[in-house]
């Protein structure tokens, strides 16, 4: 029996034109990106007003296209542009029109407030279409390093900069005066002393900026240092004049005025810094997200260049939209508690409850953990806040609630680095990386609304 074979033929053109609606099936997520960015108010949108030149792309068109492409994994503008001649979705999305990267890249990097009003309207939508629920919320809060556009190896600490800026000095001092003398050995065919000289001053000059600007970093970094040991001193000052004795612990030691050793500058992208990224020290941005526990989706975030995150509780909860209302609880893990970041975080009639972790957890469960236990005894009047916060992490309700810590935010991360692909800011210098981020999170926000069923009605 013979075998028979589809034909494929490759030479005899469509008799009509292709519909590319036919290509892409009717449940695609590209359909509903489209709907949800033409629900959206694009009056922010920069488009050049002089009406001069070639006709502009649209904003809805050029915004759905960037974040389509951020949900699927792709974020290089010169990929895009590529995607828009080889993606059926991405070519029916574009009206099989073709951005330049350079359009692409322009109007990402140019749309900053779009970018963030995009942001609050995406969880307005959700809102309305009840999949994402107003006031009352829990969230938890962490932070994901994300490496910068910058090389580690184009950054220099304090000290090797002062060590540099001494050999760049020395070695034109030397030059100079090997010019100056008649009988001096000449340099290698193809190199010259003026040559040379030029190159160390370049060197020196670039030093010099790096150690200026760590200095600058110093100065401001002591503010805030002086700022957290007089707030210490005074609440410990104060804890010993309402019991009568001295407080337990040791005393806060004042800040050191004046750069450290190991602080450190990068040509590349001056504002990164390098960070621990799991097992290795890289060049880094600190990207914070608050996610909502019952739907996994980020209601609020923002990208700082330190790499600790005991100063971001309250940063992060001010970047929560107000479009999802009042927060009852925040979980954080032991990273970001502060007593005083906490009382700052609780303090006002509306304020959330924050549960946060004193110290860090062990992974898994003891067989003493395992074993039912009695609710903990509140604790005394006099103890200390760590004290009062780890009795509420001991009670049944908080244990309950931490727990949702652990199955929100982390896993909003895996799926960023790992299913989306998102490992590195294209973008640099702190603000734009907070754009991009920006724009991360609502890619994330609108592919998981589509995954959990959420439809919107053509506009």
């Amino acid at each position: 029996m013979s075998v028979r074979f589809v034909n494929i033929d490759h030479d005899t053109p469509m008799l009509l034109p292709p519909d590319l609606r036919d290509w892409v099936k009717p449940d695609h997520m590209v359909h509903f990106i489209m709907d949800a960015v033409l629900a959206l108010d694009l009056t922010l949108a920069r488009v050049n007003q002089r009406g001069s030149g070639s006709a502009q792309y649209p904003p809805f068109m050029m915004l759905g296209l960037l974040i389509y492409c951020y949900a699927t994994g792709t974020f290089a503008s010169r990929r895009i542009e590529t995607l828009t001649y080889e993606n059926l979705a991405v070519r029916y999305l574009c009206g099989n029109t073709h951005p330049d990267h350079d359009s692409i890249c322009k109007f990402r990097r140019e749309n900053k407030d779009l970018l963030e009003t995009a942001f609050h309207q995406v969880l307005e939508l959700a809102a309305r279409a009840s999949v994402l629920k107003v006031g009352n919320l829990t969230v938890a809060i962490d932070g994901t390093k994300i490496l910068a556009n910058a090389s580690k190896h184009s950054a220099v600490s304090y000290d090797h900069t002062v060590k540099q800026m001494l050999l760049a000095t020395e070695q034109i001092s030397e030059l100079l005066a090997k010019a100056e003398s008649a009988d001096s050995t000449p340099l290698q065919e193809g190199l010259s002393i003026p040559e040379e000289i030029k190159r160390r001053e370049d060197r020196l000059a670039k030093l010099r900026e790096a150690k200026e600007a760590m200095e600058q970093r110093a100065k401001e970094r002591l503010l805030v240092e002086q700022a957290e040991y007089e707030a210490k001193l005074a609440a410990r000052q104060a804890k010993e004049e309402a019991t009568g004795r001295k407080a337990p612990g040791k005393a806060p030691k004042p800040p050191l005025e004046g750069p450290r050793d190991k602080d450190q500058y990068n040509f590349t992208d001056t504002e990164s810094r390098i960070m621990k990224d799991g097992g290795s020290f890289e060049q880094c941005f600190n990207a914070q997200a608050a996610v909502d526990t019952a739907t996994m989706i980020i209601v609020g975030q923002h990208v700082c260049n330190e790499a600790n995150d005991k100063q971001q509780l309250v940063p992060t909860l001010t970047q929560i939209s107000p479009v999802v209302g009042q927060v009852a609880n925040v979980l954080v893990d032991s990273g970001y508690y502060s007593e005083a970041a906490v009382a700052t975080a609780e303090a006002g009639d509306t304020a959330p409850t924050v549960y946060a972790a004193t110290k860090r957890q062990s992974h898994g469960r003891t067989v003493e953990q395992l074993e039912a236990h009695d609710e903990p005894p509140p604790p005394p009047a006099e103890a200390t806040a760590a004290e009062r916060m780890a009795w509420l992490l001991d009670t049944t309700a908080g244990k309950e609630l931490y727990a949702l810590r652990k199955e929100t935010v982390e896993p909003v991360f895996g799926i960023i680095k790992e299913a989306i692909g998102f490992r590195r800011f294209l973008l640099r210098g702190l603000e734009k990386a907070g754009l991009e981020w920006t724009l991360v999170s609502t890619s994330y926000n609108l592919k998981r609304l589509f995954n959990l069923g959420m439809r919107l009605t053509p506009a």
